[in-house]
């Protein structure tokens, strides 16, 4: 295969490991400045040159994104996409998981353990937000910081307001975040490649520091990740639609705690302390993905005017519950059951004998009106009432 590797730092390690895995492996390797690509969008031919050159064939593309030009990178991956190109990471998953708040918001919505988290802008909302994430101590993070840079511990509401009007000043959105503190100092980074964790590591930080960056001077060591955090870790990269990432976990009292989820993990720190050659791993996800590219089903199928993709539970009520795919008709009525969940069990193209069960959650996709029909009705979700501390009252610094 002919490969490239998007990246402006031909000689850090992850770039170097990457190439040289792919070299043993017997394919062809460019390292490609991302912010050397220029981009011509028109009908039908979406364009891409290098340094004036137009682009050639390949088969992959690795993107190594740095914080710093998320945007224009992102540009270029997404044109690699449009004119066919395998890209390792796509351009959306990896803007959703830059922003930090985006990619929380994404998590929400799925049974996923997070730290208690708020956003806010109005200097009045501030004390709120605080409030409402349990109150001091807090996280203060700036959204598109890496590396630990941009992440503060406040032990006092005075200290935390004070550091958020300030940030805000400077023009920066800031997260608040719940100071998780039985993980003071530690956290877990799970490498997920394609739909399993290949490696592991504890990440401890070094004194008094809370952050355990090995970027910060903290060190790392090898872990057999625990089955509920390996979960977690896949889950989540699935959610962001990542093939390859590193999932950063708190090791809270009631389970695993997503921390952030990142687009393009580092190979040094996770490869030198499990000693396990990542870099091979990943090459190898890209030969089978190449061989057998991914469809998005929503997207082809649902331009059939009339038809669509839909995912819903079977409940007590449905017409459905205690019937085989073939005796509920679904066929019948254009309608395929692609995938049934089963309690996080995924069993792909079930047979016609296959029975639905009540809890079952079923991928399928036909007419549109029958689909409707088929899910349950929207009941309103109650508002998890969350116990917090009272705040205690504000010092004048004046006085």
């Amino acid at each position: 295969m002919k490969l490239a590797i998007l990246s402006r730092s031909p000689k850090c390690y992850s770039t170097s490991r990457l190439r040289q895995a792919a070299i043993a492996k017997g394919h062809t390797v460019r390292i490609l400045d991302t912010l050397k690509f220029s981009m011509t969008v028109e009908q039908e031919d979406p364009g891409l040159k290098y340094k004036g050159r137009k682009v050639g064939h390949l088969d992959g593309v690795i993107p190594r994104i740095g914080a710093s030009i998320t945007f224009y990178g992102t540009a270029v991956v997404r044109q690699f996409e449009q004119m066919g190109t395998f890209t390792l990471n796509s351009s959306h998953a990896i803007s959703v998981s830059r922003d930090k708040l985006r990619s929380l918001q994404a998590l929400t919505r799925h049974s996923i353990g997070m730290p208690p988290t708020a956003f806010a802008r109005d200097k009045a909302d501030v004390l709120d937000a605080i409030e409402q994430v349990g109150g001091v101590p807090v996280i203060i993070k700036l959204l598109e910081g890496t590396q630990g840079i941009g992440v503060i511990l406040a032990d006092s509401v005075g200290i935390a307001a004070a550091i958020i009007e300030t940030l805000h000043s400077t023009r920066q959105n800031v997260l608040i975040q719940k100071f998780v503190a039985e993980s003071k100092g530690k956290d877990v980074r799970a490498f997920v490649v394609g739909d399993r964790v290949v490696a592991a590591m504890r990440r401890v930080a070094q004194g008094q520091e809370f952050r355990s960056n090995v970027h910060r001077g903290g060190s790392a060591q090898n872990i057999d990740l625990d089955p509920e955090y390996e979960k977690t870790a896949v889950r989540a990269a699935q959610i962001m639609g990542l093939r390859v990432a590193g999932v950063d976990m708190l090791e809270g009292e009631d389970g695993p705690k997503i921390m952030e989820v990142n687009s393009s993990p580092g190979l040094e720190g996770i490869e030198t302390a499990t000693g396990l050659d990542i870099a091979s791993e990943i090459i190898g996800l890209i030969e089978d993905r190449v061989m057998f590219p991914e469809v998005d089903l929503r997207q082809r199928l649902m331009l059939n005017a009339g038809y669509g993709v839909v995912e819903f539970p079977v409940t007590t009520e449905s017409e459905l519950a205690g019937k085989s795919i073939v005796d509920t008709g679904l066929r019948d009525r254009d309608v395929v059951v692609l995938q049934i969940d089963r309690n996080g069990v995924v069993i792909p193209n079930p047979r016609f004998s296959r029975e639905i069960m009540v809890g079952d959650k079923l991928l399928c996709f036909g007419k549109a009106i029958t689909l409707q029909s088929l899910v349950p009705p929207r009941t309103p979700q109650k508002r998890k009432r969350r116990k917090v501390k009272k705040l205690p009252p504000q010092i004048d610094a004046a006085q």
